[in-house]
This record gives structure tokens, sequence and C-alpha cells, in this order.
């Protein structure tokens, strides 16, 4: 693990990472970055699904992304129509050239039950659970809730499909940390994966091994592959599932343990995390690395710690000064909430943050 910064950024900023980490710390750097190495052309694939009033926060989203990743970035973003025309206005704006390239997808479901499978939970969530079919010559691909924020590079996430063991095929975080809050553990009327369920903002899938596999279940004898599984699922499970399309990945999970790489929290950390105590230990060493912010507390006054980092990143001009337009108003930002339980753990949420500031300027020194 990273040692804890115990000074400011701005009083350590040249430090080298020898200088800040451990062994542990040191080894995993080097994996990243061997894993990078031998993926030097590889570009990342993202998909994100927007539908109603979440043009904004997607496109937070994205430049969060694109602010410290280092591999080029493909995104693919699931959009309704009428959001079309302002996606593509703003990111050819994106100042990335040969960095960044983007395809826009119509919203499209199964003709069969596409009226149920979009008024499942929000509208358009479900598209998720269709990107292995619709993506075919996508061999790996991190899909995101619109809702996320990237604090250190996409790389870093991505480089995790080169840990998966010969079952696994997607990777998730836990709902929850501690059972006595868990939503699953307490009030699920379905199977759900592990102690507290899996939570599906943040979801990183080897698409080819989900084509190829064939999945265990409580509808059949026989094993089904994505395609087969999918509308069984829904037709068995509708009346009681709450989260939707999270619900059936959960089910399918539950039944097939072995395919799953589990994150740690870092990786999703969500309001849960902290609301009620700090529940994440991951992050009170490390900060955080991505941050969801689920129930829309990035637009209102309940969680004033997470709408302070959205509008950090929301408000950050590409090629300012890092340190002095994003950390350092956000820092002072940060203090003014420490009147709430997740405000009282501000520095983790600027922990990881100022690293990947670090680390940009230290690559961008070293050309």
């Amino acid at each position: 693990r990273c040692k804890n910064l115990s000074v400011s950024f701005w009083n350590s900023y040249w430090m080298l990472p020898s200088d800040v980490c451990g062994m542990n710390c040191f080894w995993e750097a080097a994996f990243r970055y061997d894993y990078m190495k031998t993926h030097p052309s590889e570009k990342m694939h993202l998909a994100v699904v927007a539908c109603g009033e979440r043009l904004e926060e997607t496109v937070t989203m994205l430049r969060s992304a694109v602010i410290f990743s280092i591999k080029p970035l493909q995104f693919h973003i699931f959009a309704e129509d009428q959001l079309h025309e302002s996606f593509k206005d703003i990111l050819d704006d994106f100042p990335y050239e040969g960095k960044v390239n983007y395809t826009l997808y119509p919203i499209t479901f199964p003709t069969e039950s596409a009226a149920e499978w979009k008024k499942l939970f929000k509208p358009c969530a479900s598209q998720r659970l269709f990107l292995p079919l619709i993506l075919k010559n996508v061999d790996s691909l991190l899909y995101v809730d619109t809702d996320i924020l990237f604090l250190r590079p996409v790389d870093d996430i991505w480089s995790f499909l080169g840990k998966f063991n010969s079952t696994q095929i997607a990777a998730m975080a836990p709902e929850h940390e501690e059972p006595r809050i868990g939503w699953y553990n307490r009030f699920a009327r379905h199977p759900y994966y592990g102690v507290t369920g899996i939570n599906s903002g943040v979801m990183l899938m080897n698409m080819t091994r989900i084509r190829r596999k064939y999945f265990k279940n409580d509808m059949t004898t026989v094993r089904l592959q994505w395609g087969e599984i999918l509308m069984p699922l829904l037709k068995k499970y509708k009346l009681n599932i709450t989260w939707g399309d999270q619900d059936l990945l959960n089910i399918m999970f539950f039944h097939n343990p072995e395919s799953l790489y589990v994150f740690p929290c870092q990786w999703n950390y969500r309001p849960d995390h902290c609301i009620y105590g700090s529940n994440c230990k991951e992050a009170e060493e490390e900060g955080i690395f991505i941050l969801h912010g689920n129930r829309g507390v990035y637009h209102d006054d309940k969680q004033p710690t997470f709408r302070a980092v959205y509008e950090a990143i929301k408000n950050y001009s590409f090629g300012d000064d890092l340190v002095h337009s994003l950390l350092q108003p956000l820092e002072l930002e940060l203090q003014k909430t420490t009147h709430t339980y997740c405000g009282r753990v501000y520095k983790v949420f600027i922990k990881q943050l100022t690293k990947s500031i670090r680390d940009l300027y230290a690559r961008r020194s070293k050309g």
C-alpha cells in the first residue's frame, strides 16, 4: 500500500514515487506499467448510457477520464437521439486530438421486448446488459454510469484485465462494505452475489469471454449464453427486482461466482461509504480512485463533499494548471463540508487526486 502523504501537494510536488511508496506500492506500479508496456497500442474502450437530462453529467465523467489517462481512449456513448448533436458539439472541442475518439449509438433493445427493457428501473439503464451483443468487435470494455468521476488514470482500472484468472469475465465492487447497512442482505427477494451483493456502476468486462461463456442458472439444467439468458431472467424475477439490470447481474453472478473479479471499494466509492461513518478502509489508506455520486448527490445539497468534487471537475478548463485551478480550490470547498460525515473524511477525496496530478506532471516533465 502507498503510505499516506503527510504534507500538502504543493509542498511535496517534486517528490519521486520512491519517496512516498512502500514496496507493495512499488510492485503494484511495476505490474501496472508492465501491463501497459506489453499492450502499448491498446485502446481503452469506455462505454456509458445517457438518457434524459444526463448530458452535463456524462460530459463531466468523460472529462475526468481524459485528464489523467495515458493510453488512447475510445468512448462508446449510447444516448437518446435528441442528445447526439449536443454530444458531438462538445466532444469535437475536446483538445486531445489522437488521444480521444468517440462513437455515438442510439438506444436499442431486442425488438420483441424493447418496451419492457426500456422501463426496467431507470430509462435506458438496462442498455448496458446488451453491450456484449452490440459491440461485437470490442474485446474488452469498461462500462460506467454517468455519475462516475475518475480520480486516477483509466489505465489503472483497465490493467485489472491482466489480473483476471482463466474463469473471470467481469469485475465489479461490492454494493456495501458493512452488512449492517447492506440492502441486498436485508431486503433482496432474489439471489445476489456474495455477502452484500455487487454494484454495477463500474463494470470492467472481457466481452470476448462473456460472449463465449455458458452460464449456470436456476431456470434450466442447460447452461445458457449471454444472449439467451437475459429475457428468461427478466421474466422469472421482474416482480422481485428493485434495482433492475443490477439485480439481474447479481443473480447471474450468484450462480457463476467463479466468473467475477471483485474490486476494492475505492474503485467505486459511493455516499454509503461515508454517510454513516467511514467504512471503506482502502480509501482511508490510499484515497478514492473512482467516485460514484449515485442518488443524484452531485446536484443537491445532501452530500456537499461529492458535489464539490463534481463542480471542480466540471468547471476545470483543459490546459489550466491542475494545482491552482482544480486541486487547491477543491480542497478549500471540501473544508467547508466538515459538518457532514463525508466531510469529516474529506482528505480521502483528494489524496489520490493529488497523486494523480503529481504523476501527470512527472510524466510531462519526462516528455
